[in-house]
Parts: structure tokens; sequence; C-alpha cells
């Protein structure tokens, strides 16, 4: 009875904060990607806003396209995620430490890299060689997709709230008391 009414776990809620992240960035980018699939062939560019393009386009490379057809990159991908997630399990459960914004963002870091996983598990040209559907270009930066975007702001918002925490975790010396 008493634990019905204790309150939750710090470290429980923002497991639960990063699971819920990460789930809705797979779910919008392979959603999204399935969209790009069917919607837009190969010859066919949607005009959004302020020169954003949306195209279909397939990445076989690694990171902003480089490394092109590199064959066997699936198995690295799998251990830089498990270290993401052993990271986010450690930062996550110290007493005191960053709660909310660095579940979210490593979420999205989770999110992202397993949404562009899948399509290396499963899109052709066959199994744990397929590309990376990409569409969105905004003409000045590589073809980029949800997962992709979802990377990128996981990585400013979980270096952002780690360094802000440590920050403000960090005594504050007597100088200049007075």
């Amino acid at each position: 009875m008493i634990s019905a009414i204790a309150p939750k776990s710090p470290t429980a809620a923002a497991a639960r904060v990063l699971a819920a992240v990460a789930t809705a960035v797979v779910a919008v980018d392979q959603l999204t990607k399935a969209w790009a699939v069917n919607a837009l062939p190969a010859t066919r560019t949607i005009d959004v806003l302020l020169g954003v393009r949306l195209v279909h386009a397939r990445n076989t490379g690694v990171a902003f396209s480089k490394g092109r057809g590199m064959a066997g990159i699936i198995l690295p991908i799998l251990v830089v995620i498990g270290l993401i997630a052993w990271s986010a399990r450690t930062d996550l459960s110290q007493p005191g430490g960053p709660r909310r914004s660095a579940a979210v963002g490593y979420g999205l870091i989770l999110g992202g890299a397993f949404g562009n996983v899948l399509d290396r598990l499963f899109r052709s040209p066959g199994w744990g060689k397929g590309a990376v559907v990409d569409m969105v270009d905004v003409g000045f930066w590589p073809i980029f997709n949800v997962a992709d975007a979802a990377l990128s702001v996981g990585v400013a918002v979980t270096l952002f709230s780690l360094f802000a925490h440590r920050r403000l975790a960090q005594p504050t010396s007597g100088a200049g008391r007075s």
C-alpha cells in the first residue's frame, strides 16, 4: 500500500521519458520514410518553404553520405548504440544526476540511431546492406531524414543537459565572499 503512494523513482521516470521519445522518433521516422518511398519517385521533388525541398534519396554511406557502400557497417553501429544506451543508463541513474532533459536527448539519439538501423537491416538491396531513405534537402547540407535530425538535436540537448547539470552541481568556492 505504501509503495502505491510513494513517489516514483526519478531514474524510472527518466527511463520512461527516454523510451517514449525514442519510440516516437522511430515511429515518425519510419512513417516519413514510407511516405517518401511511396510518394516521391526518384525524379520528383516537392518545394516546401524557403528553399527546403522533399526528395527521395538513398544513402548507402554513413554520416552525411560519406563512405558510400560500406559493407559491414551495421555491427559497429550496433556497438555504438549499445555504448550510448550504457552511457544513458549511467548518467540517468546517478543520484541527483540529470533527468528529464538528458533523457529526452538520449531518447532522440537512440530513436534516431534505431530508425536508421532499421533501414540498414530491412531495406533494399538486402538484409544488413540496406540503404537509408533520406528526403529533406535544404540545399547547403546533405539530404537527411527525421532520424538524422533527431540524432543531431539529441546530441546537442544531451551535451547541454549534462554540462549544465555538472556546472550546477559543482560546489561554489568561498572566493569573493566578505
